[in-house]
């Protein structure tokens, strides 16, 4: 397994990291989207992702308004992780807020991060009280006072991608990332700029939601109606829909059959194809609840695709994303 670079820094990172939204406890902006867990079970998480040699983690403010991050680190304290060994990406919440805000709460996110670096730090989403040159300004001021290392941002569109990689030149500083949502179901990323701007930037994109929250396992697709009452409010959302999931289960039925031949399930290979049809561009952060998820989604990193199956499933996957 080769590193990769996060846009122009310096931050090499293993191909897939561990997203930790579901490390809310229950709490804060979408807390109860997952339920919550243990905190014996998120420590397993967090040293299985090591041991499969997962080296960078992702969380937010919102994720439990700091819980996610106190758990991460405290775990990887107690594992023995230092705050050099291992990369922290976290994000700043916009909404209802001003620019302002990202200078004053450093302050809280530092304390929740037990002395981890912040190594990428990100605007969540772009709905604000502020524009982009002064979130982009404010985030300058923090990289100046060496409070963070590097600039992100999520769920931003071409135009105002492009907006935040021009004002952090005017610092002499880059953009590195851009956090969106990008899977085998969920494309638009290849036909709305997003894709093309941040190659044409040096843009790193990081893809949650890589497993399209686990429809691209097919763990769903013949599941009986009970299974659903475990997801909560996934089961609302339009890949669960039982139409979506006919129409899907064509690819699932080709993610199985390349898996087969790797000796793979199918999320490893949805995951292994997103690593490899757009080149090291794209990293990925899946979720886990349970550690055996945690060590699947690593084990993906080991698998490589011959042209040719990178080239059916694309085709495939076309058709179920249309």
């Amino acid at each position: 397994m080769e590193l990769r670079s996060i846009g122009s820094s310096d931050l090499r990172v293993s191909p897939v990291g561990l997203g930790c939204w579901q490390f809310s406890r229950g709490k804060g902006l979408g807390g109860s989207y997952w339920p919550p867990l243990p905190d014996p079970v998120t420590r397993e998480i967090v040293r299985t992702s090591l041991a499969g040699g997962i080296n960078w983690f992702d969380t937010a403010e919102a994720y439990g308004w700091g819980a996610s991050e106190e758990i991460l680190t405290e775990t990887l304290t107690m594992l023995g992780k230092s705050p050099v060994s291992t990369v922290i990406a976290t994000k700043w919440w916009p909404a209802p807020r001003t620019a302002r805000s990202i200078t004053r709460t450093i302050g809280k996110r530092k304390e929740r991060l037990n002395g981890f670096t912040i190594a990428l730090y990100q605007v969540h989403q772009p709905i604000s009280f502020s524009s982009v040159e002064r979130e982009m300004d404010a985030m300058a001021t923090l990289a100046g006072r060496g409070d963070i290392r590097y600039i992100g941002v999520s769920n931003f569109n071409e135009k105002r991608m492009r907006r935040a990689a021009a004002r952090l030149r005017t610092h002499g500083l880059r953009l590195v990332s851009n956090q969106v949502r990008y899977n085998l179901l969920d494309r638009r990323i290849e036909s709305n700029g997003i894709l093309d701007a941040a190659r044409e930037l040096g843009v790193s994109i990081i893809a949650y939601s890589p497993l399209a929250q686990g429809v691209l396992s097919g763990k769903f697709h013949d599941a009986p109606p009970r299974a659903y009452k475990s997801i909560g409010v996934r089961r609302f959302l339009k890949d669960f829909q039982a139409s979506t999931l006919e129409k899907t289960r064509p690819l699932i039925r080709l993610l199985g059959e390349v898996g087969a031949r790797h000796g793979a399930s199918s999320a490893q290979v949805a995951l292994a194809w997103l690593l490899a049809a757009r080149g090291e561009m794209i990293v990925a952060i899946p979720g886990a609840t349970r550690p055996a998820q945690a060590e699947e989604n690593a084990c993906a990193m080991n698998i490589t695709l011959s042209g040719d199956e990178i080239d059916a499933i694309d085709r495939e996957s076309r058709i179920a994303s249309a």
